[in-house]
């Protein structure tokens, strides 16, 4: 289920054997995003239970999921890129279906993050199912 962009990276985590070199890929990732707007850095779109601060911005049309998301720590920034990459474009029905904890365990990610790190991504991937369920219900 994960799209042509995830894919490209679990080929890339497939090629670089070594932890600290995806590690330097996944921040690669993030300093490639653009970053939000200070503006869009609200209550409304700070996503709880991260170490770091983060903000996910849905962008949805009509019926397909996109987002935008920005940190003040560039792994997680990194891991926002990830995520962009697994759900970014998908019909918001698809993002439900998404198995988001094993295409990460395939980046090997479930076992190299930190306990902080890995409750931040726990709590980033519950705000995107629930923008998205939320759009669903609304369309």
């Amino acid at each position: 289920m994960a799209s042509p962009a995830f894919e490209d990276i679990a080929e890339d985590f497939e090629f670089l054997e070594d932890w600290e070199d995806r590690y330097r890929h996944v921040i690669e990732l993030g300093k490639a995003m653009e970053p939000l707007e200070d503006a869009l850095k609200v209550p409304a779109t700070k996503v709880d239970g991260c170490a770091s601060q983060v903000w996910l911005v849905p962008d949805i049309r009509g019926r397909v999921f996109n987002f935008r998301g920005d940190s003040d720590a560039m792994i997680v920034r990194g891991l926002i890129g990830v995520l962009v990459a697994l759900f970014d474009g998908l019909a918001l029905k698809d993002v439900l279906k998404v198995d988001a904890s094993g295409e990460m365990a395939r980046l090997g990610l479930d076992q190299h993050l930190s306990a902080q790190r890995s409750n931040g991504l726990r709590a980033m991937l519950e705000r995107i199912r629930l923008l998205a369920a939320n759009a669903l219900k609304e369309s």
